[in-house]
């Protein structure tokens, strides 16, 4: 199981889940009960943990520090995670690189967190183990109401932004908007971006690692993906002239600029690319965790009642689709086409097992799903007539 998810796995044990169908309505009421359910159990100890400002996961610790800016909204704050710098050197240096970064950004309104990488390597917020514990961070903030679930942020200095460039297309759903400042993004690649607006700022002069030189190099690519796609790939890159790797504060504009985005967690179209650190869900796709392999790309769109999904079936076997009313009607029949071959045709009913289903898979209140359909990724081949 997803280590961010420990907090919550017992939360669903006990009798097996009802499976009888619900009408849209039962099912609003199962998603809300499903989710108190969740947080009348974990929360005590999310909690402990966020009073601590340091979060377990996987054997690693998050220390963390907080800063809130303005009033409230009903729905819950804004939550920005804002990645420091540093990297590969003493812990003393990335301890100060820590401490500089809570005081870099000030928003109107938000939560403004500063997490404290568990290493000390260059590559501070590109291991695996980020992942969950930037899950379970969100969580704790999740549990009590403090944050809106479509409005969390990722943004990122230097290492940092080393960080949100690899982050940011591989958990591209957790977020409704990202920013990169003034880091390299290695081996990733923008697919995944199809539904998270993207920035970028970055020094003309920052020429460590021809740092300035990618940065166009990704202004190129995201306006090319976003013509070719012109619902998706919003983004933004900004690069100053005269300027090298300190920008002098003027990056604070992305804070603005991405709270001008929030999230939709069920977006019509869907672009996933395992990078490195792979994710057995994206939205509200899932495969096996053991079929999560680096490179596999799929895509999901619908068009009405039709679900169309491109996925490498040499790789990838089965594919669950975690479905809801905000992504079609399910009083209706649903038609799947798994590489233009149609593999369902029929109403997916919505039940409590889904809800729970989906609840134990991503801990998310606005992504959960009331039905669920596992299918295979080839079509079955017609068996060779009888001689």
């Amino acid at each position: 199981m997803h280590p961010a998810l420990l907090l919550v796995a017992f939360a669903l044990d006990g009798p097996a889940a009802p499976s009888r169908p619900l009408s849209e309505p039962e099912a609003a009421a199962a998603v809300r009960d499903a989710w108190d359910d969740l947080v009348a159990e974990c929360r005590a100890g999310s909690l402990k943990e966020r009073g601590a400002k340091a979060i377990q996961a996987g054997g690693e610790t998050l220390p963390f520090l907080e800063r809130t800016f303005g009033k409230k909204p009903k729905g819950g704050h804004a939550l920005f995670i804002s990645l420091h710098g540093g990297g590969g050197g003493p812990a003393a240096m990335n301890d100060g690189q820590w401490r500089n970064q809570i005081r870099l950004y000030e928003p109107q309104e938000g939560v403004v967190v500063a997490p404290r990488a568990p290493g000390n390597t260059w590559d501070l917020w590109h291991q695996a183990h980020i992942d969950p514990l930037l899950d379970r961070l969100i969580l704790s903030y999740l549990v009590d109401g403090t944050v809106d679930p479509n409005r969390v942020y990722l943004l990122g200095y230097s290492a940092g932004g080393d960080g949100v460039f690899q982050l940011a297309p591989r958990t591209a759903d957790r977020y409704a908007a990202a920013s990169m400042m003034a880091g390299h993004p290695n081996e990733t690649q923008p697919d995944g971006l199809r539904n998270l607006p993207f920035s970028i700022w970055m020094g003309g002069d920052d020429a460590a690692y021809d740092r300035n030189k990618i940065a166009g190099q990704w202004k190129e690519q995201l306006a090319a993906l976003h013509e070719a796609d012109p619902d998706g790939y919003e983004h933004k890159v900004v690069i100053y002239p005269n300027t090298g790797h300190w920008m002098n504060g003027r990056d604070r504009a992305a804070l603005p600029w991405m709270a001008r985005f929030d999230r939709d967690p069920w977006p019509k179209r869907i672009v996933w690319l395992q990078d490195d650190v792979t994710q057995p869900r994206f939205y509200w796709l899932e495969v096996p965790a053991d079929q999560a392999v680096k490179g596999t790309r799929i895509v999901a769109a619908v068009d009405g009642q039709r679900i169309d999904l491109t996925v490498p079936a040499d790789v990838v076997k089965e594919v669950t689709l975690y479905l809801s009313d905000a992504l079609v009607n399910l009083d209706r029949p649903v038609v799947v086409a798994v590489n233009g071959a149609v593999v369902h045709e029929g109403v997916v009913p919505r039940t409590r097992a889904a809800v729970d289903a989906s609840l134990a898979s991503r801990p998310d209140p606005a992504a959960v799903a009331s039905a669920a359909l596992t299918l295979p990724a080839s079509p079955p081949t017609e068996p060779e007539p009888a001689e």
